[in-house]
């Protein structure tokens, strides 16, 4: 439990205390021969009676349907058992763990666990305390959170000089200046070798997890331009966006990307409103009897150039977090597809 956060080591501790008033015996361990994976925070031995059972543990603090999906994910790239401890699950999200038979515990005394000849499922029990936000750094901050997207999809951009990173991420020169340093403490960078343009980044797959979770509850809410109706998707994949300087994101990017979803809306990513093209696809800002299909239109915080074989459509590393921000089920199961055909190789080359 060396590189767990205090806030979280608190959470897991509270939780246990919890569980134990549901008869259930706990034990936090480091590893166990039985199983062991080496991204689980941590694994829980789980007693009742004679019954045990060996969990891998995903810690998460602040669960909310717009961090869901990052976090299912997480625990199902852990595999089977894994057990999930917060510090606290709201009655729906309680209803969704328990739908997806994913066994969870919090600090508040909530819990779901079913094995053979034992199931507890308590919902509805109150969080002692308001739940707080507990602050990742510097470089988790909304212009932060620019940096990594751009480092995560760039991983050699690492070596550049500053200004030219900062032109890749649209922020301002002083904000690589701090975002880097507080890379280095997280243990996300690192110099080889104490040489200039040695400089790698670390722990990909950690980096990625926080930035997804932070992405979702700080920087997401800020790119929503303004949320719109049109008569249907009909056609949508010849609506010109690129004469607009749009790019598709989310849903329909995803569904480009696999031809396996189907786009419950259409999400659009612009450097301000396309006018034009809302003119020509008749966005309306209510939806009506006529113009019931959604179209949410964000804002494109990057500034370097994509795949060249997807011009169209922001980086996959970006569609897979904005699916996983949905909270929807078909939406994450797209996402980890994504995960696997264009993410993952990212840091593969890195």
């Amino acid at each position: 439990m060396d590189k767990i956060p205090a806030a979280e080591k608190e959470t897991l501790r509270t939780a246990i205390k919890a569980a134990q008033r549901h008869g259930l015996a706990i034990e936090l361990i480091k590893e166990a021969r039985q199983i062991t994976h080496p991204q689980a925070d941590v694994v829980a031995r789980v007693r009742h009676g004679e019954q045990e059972t060996f969990y891998l543990v995903e810690c998460k603090r602040n669960l909310r349907p717009a961090t869901l999906g990052v976090t299912l994910h997480q625990m199902d790239r852990l595999g089977q058992p894994a057990m999930l401890i917060t510090d606290y699950v709201a009655p729906d999200l309680a209803e969704e763990l328990k739908e997806r038979g994913i066994p969870f515990l919090d600090a508040a005394g909530n819990a779901y666990i079913k094995q053979a000849n034992l199931l507890i499922w308590i919902k509805g029990q109150k969080p002692v305390a308001k739940a707080t936000v507990i602050p990742a750094g510097r470089a988790f901050q909304p212009t932060g959170l620019q940096v990594i997207f751009t480092l995560l999809c760039n991983p050699q951009a690492i070596n550049l000089p500053y200004r030219e990173l900062a032109k890749m991420a649209g922020v301002a020169h002083g904000t690589v200046g701090w975002v880097i340093p507080d890379l280095q403490q997280l243990g996300f960078v690192r110099d080889l070798q104490g040489k200039r343009g040695t400089r790698r980044l670390f722990e990909h797959e950690r980096l990625l997890n926080q930035w997804a979770d932070a992405y979702a509850r700080v920087l997401r809410p800020r790119t929503l331009i303004g949320r719109y109706y049109v008569a249907g998707f009909e056609g949508w994949k010849n609506w010109p966006i690129a004469e607009y300087g749009a790019l598709w994101g989310s849903e329909p990017a995803a569904a480009m990307l696999t031809e396996y979803l189907r786009p419950g809306e259409l999400t659009l990513y612009a450097e301000k409103m396309p006018s034009l093209l809302a003119a020509r696809q008749k966005f309306m800002k209510e939806a009506g009897p006529r113009h019931t299909a959604a179209v949410e239109v964000r804002k494109r915080f990057w500034n370097f150039p994509g795949d060249p074989k997807h011009s169209n459509m922001a980086p996959p590393l970006l569609v897979y977090a904005d699916l996983l921000a949905t909270g929807d089920a078909r939406c994450i199961e797209t996402a980890k597809m994504i995960y696997d055909a264009y993410v993952a190789r990212l840091f593969a080359e890195a």
